[in-house]
Formats: structure tokens, sequence, C-alpha cells
């Protein structure tokens, strides 16, 4: 084995010949072991059958950052197997009780993978093979930290991103694609070094500017650029690791290299190591500003810069860096920083260089390995596994890295819709939040999801302003929002002819109310969160039924909206467009039931909820019993039967560059899921078995010309048993940005279309939905997949299935009630498998 290079744990079976050899002094060791965590080495001792013999020979009282594990032998002797491992810190061994959901780890592998260190990156040291003194293993680990050697890349299969060279014509795509972000900010992936094809930036959440009439994300100083050509003409490559949010970039061997993160558990804060050839020179300023902008306030002296931006909305951000140079190395440069923003108040600059220093004080070692155990613990909630397709499975996980980085868990979280990854839409937050991003939050990491509601809860008074002034009642939301929760949707944009085209969205897509209070639904359905359910949640739902008994025009046999646009937004303006008003017929129905269910809220007159019921009886929706099929809009089945699997030399694609504008407008070519999204986010409103003539019928003729579509027709083509289809399109999905095909991610990664990869798997493929207290599992796999292990979060509970060609296999960490088509079973903390139906 090679010992010479940079391990991140230790595991030594201490049986006398390994721990201490005869020239070996326990107390030695004992230090050195002290000393390689307070480095931030992890060490797991193995052995013996007792904790309290083994900890009186060993004798260390380790602080930190590093930890220490005894691990004694289980029953059957095997060491680590045991069901309570001990973690040794100052005040002595406590019980660590074993991870649940990872049947076959062990207790040490447990409590590694929770420390976020992958099984490349441990160094076993046991009896049946030569090795060095433990007391010179330690040494030596201490001393490559010492010297500021940078972590490994892990190369696990599945969990990394490489983008070799700079190819100027993608290099913004791969830069967005290589983001580290934490939630509050957002750094792309640009090199390190200045580059003529680079356009470095930092993107801030929740916090907006004004430059002319628009409104965006406030663009904050660059942290990581570095002065000169570090490269100095040696090739590039840049390695985004996915399990530990780390991002390597190296050169030919022997140049430059570095590491850099944006902290996890501490959002806001980020870090840097990199190591040069030869010396590395301080830099004279450590912060970039962002294009055209001035600072309110700024400090630079050597080894520090802090300054402060306005933001016209309100609010702004104080950042303050620290760096490092030389020191035990050279060639070594640490360089921190932290950014404090606030949309309502311009944060202290003194409080930043404050917040800097103490960060600086923790070291980049107790960062490093708190951000990783940080990710190791959303991974646990939310990892997919799938047996049988590589690609597949970097796409998903790259899905939900950098979902996990657009979403705040804490306070309210405006999620754009390019994230925290690009400029693009000005990070205005649309309908892409509720029902993209949010499912993939709540059955994962439900904070973030309970932060995205909170976005709009605190926007509700904007939203009964709206309403008012279109003479309405209840709350309206706009189409895009950003901090005051006014309607921030451009009027009008250029084509690509130049001419000037008005921009109507932000007037008539109203379908973002029922949005709203579908995603408020969709949240208590999976948390059972029953204070927000009773609280914020029954308001949303409340306010928004307001608004569409108030739009609903009726005349002698139906309820009509007029005036509308759609999902689809290739036809406008349309009269009862089916998802607008099965959406409002759904809304009205969720709110009349939440009111009765949580009967002390405000008080709502039950008079009024009989007649949002009425309204929605009365509903008209546009279906055919003879056909099954949702006509999308009044009048559309008389419109031009153009197939776009026929007229488009491909998909995705805008129509519009095919056909033009005005002949598309006449025609039944869609841009993408609009009556199909009926079925899939509200099934109980449609007909029973109309999923598969409006697929056949509708699938055809969309173009796929939103970055939304590809991914929900592969959910509703997995649940209607075509799994192969399902899988050709979901790849669609994913290469929008992992190949960029439709030449868009430059302006940052599209978060709607990652939520819906992860919906395409874990509600397509493998079946799982909640149904009042019990959570369905249906899976239905492409040929071409062995097996499929997802993770989830259900009513308080974390869940594992697995399903593979016979059988599903279902493990909680509490009692909750599963169904596996019609079987149903009490799942506790051991796993149940239950025989798969064939379809």
């Amino acid at each position: 084995m090679e010992y010479a290079r940079r391990f991140e744990a230790i595991v030594v079976e201490w049986d006398g010949s390994v721990a201490a050899g005869p020239d070996e002094d326990l107390a030695e060791i004992r230090g050195q072991v002290e000393a390689a965590c307070a480095a931030g080495l992890h060490l797991a001792v193995v052995g013996g059958t007792d904790v309290g013999v083994l900890d009186s020979e060993l004798g260390a009282r380790p602080g930190g950052p590093g930890r220490l594990l005894l691990a004694p032998a289980g029953p059957a002797g095997t060491p680590g197997r045991d069901e309570v491992v001990y973690e040794v810190g100052p005040d002595g061994p406590q019980p660590v009780p074993r991870s649940t959901g990872r049947d076959g780890d062990d207790a040490v592998a447990s409590w590694l993978g929770a420390l976020g260190v992958p099984p490349g990156q441990v160094l076993v040291v046991d009896g049946a093979v030569d090795h060095p003194r433990l007391g010179d293993l330690l040494a030596d680990q201490v001393e490559r930290r010492r010297r500021g050697e940078l972590p490994d890349v892990d190369v696990t299969p599945g969990w990394t991103l490489t983008v070799d060279t700079i190819d100027p014509e993608h290099e913004r795509a791969r830069a967005a694609l290589l983001t580290i972000a934490d939630g509050s900010i957002g750094s792309t992936g640009c090199p390190t070094f200045r580059h003529p094809s680079s356009a470095p930036r930092v993107m801030t959440a929740n916090v907006y500017d004004e430059s002319g009439p628009a409104t965006h994300l406030l663009h904050a100083p660059v942290w990581y650029l570095v002065d000169g050509d570090p490269t100095a003409g040696h090739g590039l490559r840049r390695v985004l690791d996915l399990r530990t949010g780390l991002l390597h970039e190296t050169t030919a061997p022997g140049g430059y290299r570095s590491v850099r993160f944006s902290s996890l558990h501490r959002p806001g804060t980020v870090a840097l190591r990199a190591v040069h050839p030869g010396t590395a020179h301080p830099s004279a300023r450590l912060f970039e500003m962002p294009d055209d902008r001035e600072a309110a306030e700024e400090t630079v002296e050597p080894g520090e810069h802090a300054v402060c931006l306005t933001a016209s909305e309100g609010g702004g951000l104080a950042a303050a860096a620290l760096e490092r140079v030389g020191g035990a190395a050279p060639g070594l440069r640490e360089r921190v920083a932290v950014y404090l923003t606030d949309a309502g108040s311009l944060p202290d600059l003194a409080s930043a260089r404050a917040a800097a220093r103490e960060v600086a004080g923790l070291g980049f070692e107790r960062l490093l390995g708190e951000h990783r155990q940080a990710w190791a613990a959303r991974w646990d909630d939310a990892d997919v596994v799938i047996d049988g397709d590589d690609e597949m499975q970097l796409a998903v996980r790259a899905a939900l890295y950098h979902l996990f980085g657009a979403c705040a868990d804490h306070g309210e979280a405006a999620v754009g819709a390019r994230g925290l990854s690009g400029p693009a839409y000005a990070g205005h937050v649309f309908w892409d939040s509720d029902v993209f991003v949010l499912p993939a939050m709540t059955a994962t990491h439900p904070e973030s999801a309970r932060a995205m509601l909170e976005y709009r809860v605190r926007r509700l008074a904007a939203a009964r302003a709206a309403a008012q002034e279109e003479g309405r009642r209840g709350a309206r939301f706009p189409w895009e929002s950003a901090t005051t929760g006014r309607d921030v949707t451009p009027t009008f944009a250029r084509d690509l002819t130049g001419h000037i085209i008005p921009i109507r969205t932000g007037q008539l897509e109203v379908h973002i109310v029922a949005c709203v209070a579908w995603a408020a639904s969709h949240y208590v359905e999976w948390t059972g969160d029953l204070e927000f359910a009773a609280g914020p949640g029954r308001t949303l739902l409340v306010e928004t039924a307001r608004y569409w008994a108030s739009r609903i025009r009726s005349d002698a046999r139906s309820g009509h909206i007029y005036g509308v646009i759609g999902p689809d937004e290739y036809h406008e303006p349309v009269d009862d467009s089916a998802f607008t008003n099965v959406m409002a017929r759904w809304n009205l129905r969720r709110a009349a039931q939440v009111v009765r269910e949580h009967p002390d809220g405000d008080p709502v007159d039950e008079r009024e909820i009989e007649r949002w019921l009425a309204l929605a009886d009365r509903m008209y929706d546009g279906y055919d019993p003879a056909t099954g099929i949702y006509e999308e809009f009044a009048g559309y089945h008389s419109l031009e039967p153009l197939l776009a699997t026929r007229v488009l030399p491909r998909r995705p694609m805008p129509a519009d560059l095919v056909l033009g504008a005005e002949r598309l407008h006449r025609s039944q070519i869609v841009k993408q899921a609009d009556v199909l999204m009926l079925h899939h986010l509200v099934p109980s409103e449609v007909e029973p078995g109309s999923l598969v003539p409006n697929l056949d019928f509708y699938e055809p003729r969309t173009s796929h010309g939103s970055s939304l579509s590809p991914a929900i027709h592969a959910v509703l083509m997995a649940r209607v048993g075509r799994p192969d289809e399902a899988l050709e399109t979901l790849r669609m999905a994913a290469d929008i940005d992992l190949r960029d095909t439709t030449s868009t991610t430059a302006g940052g990664l599209h978060v709607a279309t990652l939520g819906g990869i992860w919906q395409a798997v874990v509600l397509g493929f493998c079946g799982v939905r909640p149904r009042g207290e019990a959570l369905h599992v249906d899976p239905c796999l492409p040929r071409d997949w062995n097996a499929l292990d997802v993770r989830v979060r259900f009513r308080g509970a974390r869940i594992g299935v697995r399903v593979d060609a016979r059988t599903v296999t279902v493990t909680a960490d509490r009692p909750l009630q599963v169904f596996v088509g019609q079987t149903g079973a009490r799942v506790g903390t051991q796993s149940v498998t239950f025989d798969r139906e064939d379809r």
C-alpha cells in the first residue's frame, strides 16, 4: 500500500503488534493521536472486547477537529461490528449509536461515512501487512497538514464532475456546472486565475438590486481569484466532488493546485487552499468587485480586505476576507471569506471583519471537516443509487448537489430559476420553485422546503394588494417575484431579429396562485407539519381560494376563467386553460377541506366554503369523455394539427425558431407539459384512466421548448408502465445542463430541471408517493437498470427503498405503514421485503 500521501482517516487494529512496536512507547502514541486529531485526521481504533480496557491502554483525550473512535469487537469477534462504538473527546468515551438505513456497513464505516470520509481516503492498518510504525504514520499525516497538503479528490464513480482545459465557447456553462454554493451564496467554478473566457461570479441569495428597469440578485465581490497566471501554460483540470462539495483545480504534475468550498455548515463562509510551484506571493486585493459597482465602504490592508455593497431594493452585503501566504511551506496560500447578507438593512463592515477573523482562527482543517460532515448528513437523507446506468447516476447526484446548494434551510429561501449558479432570469422566483424544486426538498431536506414556503408567506401582504389592484379578493402571487413580492416580470424583450415583443406572462400567467397553494399542501402531505398546516399553510390556501372565487365567471352551465396564459406559453391569451381551471378547482376544494380540518384559524364563514365547493363543481375543464382528452384551452382542437415530432428537426427545441411565432400560435404544438401537468400534480382532479390518452395525444405535440418539460413527461411515462421511453426522455432533461444542449447553461443551471430529474427517478421510476399517513411504492424500472436505491424523509421518518427486478425492500428508522402495490406492512427499524407485482 502507498503510505506517502494524505489520508483523511486511519483505521488501526489495536493488537500490540500494530499499535505499538517494541520501540514504541504508549505515552508517545497517545500524544501523537491527540496531535493527529488536532490536525484534522480521524482515527478509529478497533480490537479487544471492552471499551474500558481499550481506552485505558490508549488514554488519548483529543479536542478535535479530528475524531477518535474506539470500536470493540462485536459478539462474533469482528472488530467494529458491535451495535455501539465509542467516540472519545476531552471527557472520555461516549457511545455512538450505529447509523440506521445502512445495511451491510459496519459501525466504523458508518461512522466514517457520517464524517464525509469516502473509503478511498481511509488507510487501514492491521497485522496482515507490512506498514510503518503507527507513530510514524501519525507524524507524517500531521506534517502533511502543517505544510498545507491538499485533500485528495474522491474518484469514486458517480461522484465527480470533471472539466479539462478551458474551452472558450463553453467555459461559462462549465463554470456554472462547477458552482459551489451553500444556500446563502454561490460561487461559479471559474479558474482561480483570470482568463478572457471566464466570467467569475458570486451570487447572493434573497438580496436583490436594481439596474435600470430590471431587478436582479445582487452580484457580490468575487473572493477566489489569485494574482498572476499560476498555470504557467500547463493544462488545467477542475474536478467537483459532489459528495463533499469540494472543487479541486490542478495543472500539470508539480504545478499549481487548489481546493475551495462554500461551507454547508456555515452558510456564507468560503475557503481556499492553494499550493503554488515555488513561492506564493501575497495578493494586492482579495476581492474583485462586480462590474460597474462601487463599494459603499471598503478597507484594504495586507492580508485582509473588507467591502460593503448596498442594494437598491433594500439591504445589501458586507464581506471580509483574510489570506495567509507561506508559513510552513513557501508555496502555500490559504484564504477564508465571510459574506453577511440582509435583504432589509446593510450589514456592518466591522461585523464581517470580526466574523472572518473568527473563522480564520478555526483553521482550514476544522472548516473542511465540518463542511464534509454537513454534506454527509445531506446525502445520508437523500442519496440515489442507480445500478446499471453510470450516466444517469451522475446526473441525479449532480441534480441533488446543486439543489442543496441553491436552497437555504432557515429563514426564507428565494430560489430563483437558475439558483445561485448564474444571472439568467435575474434570480427571480417563478413557479419553478414551488412545483419543481420544493418537492425534492420536501422529501430530502424539509427544512429547505419550509424556508421556501416562508418566502411566500412573508409576501402574502403584497399578494393581497395585487389582488385588490385587480379588483379581486384574496391573494394574487406574482409570476416573477423578488424582494417585495410585487411582480417584477419584464414587460418586453427583443427577439433574435432585434424586434421588440411584449411579455404578458406577468399579467396573465395566473396559475402561479394555485401552484403556491399546491406547494403548501404538498409540504404538509409529506411532512405532517401540523403547525404549518393549521397556521401559514391554511392562510395560503384560504387566500388563494378567495382569489379564484373572485376570478371565476359563471354562465348558465359552467364556471370559466378568461384571458390567461397556461404553462404552454406558445398560445396567449387563452380562455378556459385546462391547467388553470383544474388547478383553481383543486385549490378551492383543498382550501375547503383544510378549513374544516383546522377550524381554529382565522374565521371562514361556512357559506364561503360552500360557495367554493359549488364553484369547483361547476368549473369547466375541457374534458371529452368520448376521447378521454382534455382540450388544452377553448378552441385548441381547431388549430392546425401539427406534430412537433414531425416538423421539428430535434427536441428539445423552441418551435418558434422553426415555424415562426405566427404559425406556431395557430398550431397545436405546445411548449411544455401543460394538460399533462395536471396528471402529475393533482391526479385526483382528473378523470380516472385519462393519463394514457392525454400522454399519447400531447407528447408528440410538445417541443420541450422549456427545460421544465422533459422530466415531467418521464415521470408520467414511468407511471403508465413505459420506463424505457421515460428513461430516454429523462436523458433529454439531464443533458440540458450536463451537455448544454440548449446553449443556455452559461446563464446558470436550470434548477427546475434538476428538481424534475429527482422527481422522475424517485416519484416516477421508484413510484414513491404518500397517501395520508402511509407511503406507497409502485416501481417501474427501465430494462437497463439492475436496481434502484433511494432515500427520502416522510412524516419524520428516514426511509430507504431498494427496488430490483423481483423485490422491493423498505427500511425506516421508526414505525411506518408502507404499501407496495396492494400489499401493506408495518415497517420499523428492520427491513421489510415485498415481492414485486407484475404490471
